[in-house]
């Protein structure tokens, strides 16, 4: 299956510190960036990591799509975030919205150093061969 996977690891993020430590509010806006990029929510899951030694804990915000996900994951006491979008390219290409969104989160964040990598995933499935043009082991059509 084709499809695009974006990846961001976002350092030294000077964004508000609820973005990196409210599931809750981080879920709610990853959903209306997903809505944003006219790409479908199907699901969604946060989860707060408890606070420890080190500081509060962070976050980690999915929302599954109808194209695949986006994840967020959060590391407040570094300030530090990795985000995953992941949009398969079945039946219409979805990379401009994987960018759009991607952009948005990389926004939100203010991250001073981000590096984004993009993978292209799968391969052209090919066209199957009409029986009618299979040629048989005996030469005959």
């Amino acid at each position: 299956m084709q499809g695009l996977h974006l990846t961001a690891d976002l350092s030294r993020c000077h964004c508000d510190t609820v973005w990196l430590t409210d599931a809750v509010r981080l879920l709610a806006w990853c959903v209306r960036a997903v809505q944003a990029a006219q790409l479908q929510a199907v699901n969604q899951l946060a989860h707060a990591f408890p606070a420890g030694a080190r500081g509060p804990g962070g976050v980690t915000a999915t929302v599954l799509l109808a194209e695949s996900h986006l994840c967020v994951h959060t590391w407040p006491e570094q300030a530090a975030v990795t985000v995953d979008v992941y949009v398969c390219n079945f039946g219409a290409d979805h990379s401009r919205k994987a960018h759009q969104l991607m952009d948005a989160l990389v926004a939100l964040f203010a991250p001073e150093q981000a590096h984004r990598q993009a993978l292209q995933r799968g391969q052209a499935l090919p066209l199957p061969i009409p029986r009618s043009l299979e040629f048989l082991p005996d030469g005959k059509t």
